[in-house]
């Protein structure tokens, strides 16, 4: 505790780890906010693990979203297990790189065991039970692995039609998009209207004609810059983490609409558009005609720029294990897959409630993964100590 991370650093940015076969009783692939929760709370039962990412530096998951990104939830909501977020206004809303300065502070300060640099390429269960990581040339070995990769996967979700588009339209995925200055001159169409696509299609709107496409996903109607908030906020957590949940009919309809179609408008609404001149259609982008988006309703777009604020696809392709759905996503609850000994997840949308994918959900969940395969070791320890007698 209380080391300087410049200190540290040399560990976490070189990762100099020495291996080809490694055993550990649990792998934390994903060291972003699930996977270090993860961790806190397994590092407090006394179990023992290791968290690998792919990323060069702690915090790098956000530093690489857009550069105006902000939280939802004000910074006294968003700290972790054991640490509350710094911040000299508990009413503020963290920005994207002071995001990434926590989480890289919070893994120095707790002593979380992390190897970075380090893409898990293949995960398959072991005969005799447990998994294998397959890391390039190495390989580790564990009782438990729980994928903690991110709320919505890897993997961008851009429509096949994007590649008949004409090549001097200039088109990004919102995970590339950091800053208008990006943009080419001209119109800019922004597909997707869920948070990302609200967020980016009103700060381009500043200096580029934008026209925002997909359907309403709705809007949560308190302001996030008025002092209602500080009323509402506590109303609208406690919401979020008992009443819309994975147990209730108004949960389960909520998660089935926000894993398949985005979340509500937060922060930006239908007002702030307009009084920005985004142009908006709830019509879906269909396909290209003549080298331009054209739209379901058959509207031909003439625009030098697309941003598609479409999301991820639930791609867990590097998961050889049969737990997943024709939807992509595991069969599991609460994290916990009953189908495969061992296996959990952390982080996912809705994991058990609204809260889940935000930051003051996402420790519960990690406790409760945590504890699950804290059960499962003293059940095996058990097992094992009466075949020894």
């Amino acid at each position: 505790m209380g080391r300087s991370p410049d200190a540290a650093r040399p560990l976490w940015s070189l990762a100099l780890w020495s291996m080809t076969t490694q055993h550990i009783e649990t792998l934390i692939v994903g060291a972003g906010q699930a996977g270090l929760s993860t961790g806190y709370h397994l590092q407090r039962m006394g179990r023992q693990f290791l968290i690998v990412d792919a990323n060069r530096r702690l915090g790098d998951n956000w530093r690489q979203h857009y550069d105006s990104l902000r939280l939802y939830s004000p910074a006294k909501y968003d700290g972790l297990p054991g640490m509350p977020f710094p911040s000299a206004d508990p009413w503020s809303y963290p920005a994207r790189d002071e995001v990434a300065a926590f989480l890289e502070r919070y893994a120095i300060d707790f002593d979380l065991p992390v190897r970075l640099s380090t893409r898990v390429d293949r995960l398959t269960a072991r005969a005799g039970g447990g998994y294998a990581a397959i890391i390039g040339d190495d390989t580790i070995t564990c009782d438990n692995v729980v994928a903690a990769t991110g709320t919505f996967g890897r993997t961008p979700n851009v429509p096949d039609f994007a590649a008949d588009l004409n090549p001097a339209i200039r088109q990004m995925h919102s995970s590339k998009y950091r800053r208008p200055g990006q943009l080419q001159s001209g119109a800019v169409l922004v597909v997707g209207a869920s948070h990302s696509g609200t967020d980016i299609a009103y700060e381009t709107a500043q200096t580029y004609e934008t026209i925002l496409c997909g359907r309403d996903c709705g809007q949560i109607p308190i302001r996030w810059d008025s002092r209602r908030i500080r009323i509402g906020f506590p109303i609208l957590v406690f919401a979020w983490r008992h009443i819309v949940t994975r147990r209730t009919p108004i949960g389960r309809k909520a998660m089935s609409h926000i894993r398949f179609h985005g979340g509500p408008m937060l922060r930006v609404k239908r007002d702030d558009l307009a009084a920005r001149g985004v142009r908006r259609s709830i019509a879906r982008v269909a396909g290209v005609r003549d080298g331009q988006p054209v739209l379901d309703d058959g509207t031909v777009l003439d625009v030098q720029n697309v941003v598609w604020a479409t999301g991820f696809k639930q791609v867990f392709d590097w998961i050889d294990v049969p737990v997943f759905g024709v939807d992509g996503w595991p069969r599991e609850y609460r994290g916990v897959c009953d189908e495969a000994a061992g296996l959990f997840f952390c982080g996912l949308s809705f994991q058990y409630s609204f809260s889940s994918m935000v930051f003051p959900g996402v420790g519960r969940d990690a406790q409760y993964v945590a504890r699950a395969i804290a059960s499962r070791a003293g059940i095996r320890t058990k097992i094992e100590q009466a075949a020894a007698s």
